[in-house]
C-alpha cells in the first residue's frame, strides 16, 4: 500500500469529501516518499509524543482523529515545526479525519457512544457546521447516569464531570463527542433524558440543572477514542495496525 492507495481507501470509507465545511484538512497531511506502507498507528491526536510512538512502532503511517492543519494558516515554527520535522525525518505519513470521524454512521466516535449505551435506532442529532454529527434515540433498556459511565468509560476512566441533573431512569439518549457542551441545549429542547459529550461547559450548567438534563462530560480524548480504534478494526488491507494511546485527561 501507498499513501495514495491508502487516501483513496478512506476517502471512499469515510466520505471525506462531504464534509466541505470542516475547518480542519481531512485526508493526508504529510506525505512520505513514496515508499510502501506496512503498518499504521492509530491515535487521537498527532502530539509528538503521539508521532514518536508511532515511529517506535514501526509504523510508517499515523491515522488520527486530530491533525496538524485546521483552515487557518500556521508559520512552520515551535512545537509546529517539530511535529512536521520529526514526521519527515522518519518518513513518517499523517492522515487526519475530523468530522468525517465523528459522523459516521458505522465507524464514528458517535455512532460507537450510541452503541454503547444501546441506542435504539439512532438517528441525527446536533447540527455543528452543517451537518448533524451525533446521535439520539431510545434506550434499549432504562440506564441511570451512572450505568452510563459505566457503559462509555475508556479503559475504566473517569469522565470529566456528572451532571445528575434528571430521571434517576433515562429511557433516550443524545451523543456528541468532543468539545459540545452547547448541544446540551438542544437535548433540553427535544425532551432527551440524557446527554453525552466531551467538556462540560460554565455557560450550560444552570441551562440543564433548570432543564431537568441528565449529562455526563466523559473527556474530549475519551469520547473520540472510538472512531479512531473503529477503523483500525475495519482496516482489512493486510497491513499491521497499532492504537498508540496517549490520554490528556481532558
Amino acid at each position: 500500500m501507498t499513501t495514495r492507495t491508502l487516501d483513496d481507501f478512506f476517502r471512499s470509507l469515510l466520505v471525506l469529501d462531504n464534509f466541505d465545511t470542516d475547518p480542519a484538512l481531512n485526508g493526508l497531511q504529510v506525505d512520505n516518499d513514496g515508499a510502501e506502507i506496512g503498518k499504521i498507528a492509530f491515535a487521537v491526536d498527532a502530539s509528538l509524543e503521539t508521532c514518536t510512538r508511532a515511529a517506535l512502532t514501526g509504523a510508517a503511517m499515523l491515522f488520527v482523529h486530530h491533525g496538524l492543519f485546521w483552515g487557518t494558516p500556521l508559520r512552520i515554527a515551535g512545537s509546529h515545526r517539530r511535529r512536521i520535522q520529526f514526521l519527515l525525518d522518519h518518513n513518517l505519513a499523517l492522515y487526519a479525519v475530523h468530522l468525517p470521524l465523528d459522523q459516521h454512521p458505522q465507524l464514528g466516535n458517535n455512532a460507537a457512544l450510541a452503541a454503547l449505551l444501546g441506542i435504539e435506532t439512532p438517528e441525527p442529532f446536533g447540527m455543528y457546521r452543517g451537518h448533524k454529527i451525533g446521535y439520539k434515540g431510545s434506550l434499549t433498556q432504562p440506564l441511570t447516569i451512572e450505568d452510563a459511565v459505566t457503559r462509555i468509560s475508556f479503559m475504566d476512566r473517569p469522565p470529566l464531570g456528572v451532571y445528575p441533573f434528571g430521571k434517576r431512569e433515562n429511557r433516550s439518549a443524545a451523543v456528541v463527542s468532543g468539545g459540545a457542551a452547547e448541544e446540551a441545549l438542544q437535548a433540553i429542547e427535544e425532551g432527551i433524558d440524557l446527554y453525552v459529550t466531551g467538556e462540560a461547559s460554565h455557560q450550560v450548567y444552570h441551562e440543564t440543572l433548570e432543564g431537568g438534563l441528565n449529562m455526563i462530560a466523559g473527556g474530549h480524548y475519551s469520547t473520540e477514542v472510538w472512531g479512531v480504534r473503529r477503523v483500525m478494526e475495519h482496516c482489512r488491507l493486510n497491513l499491521d495496525v497499532e492504537f498508540i494511546d496517549v490520554p490528556t485527561g481532558l
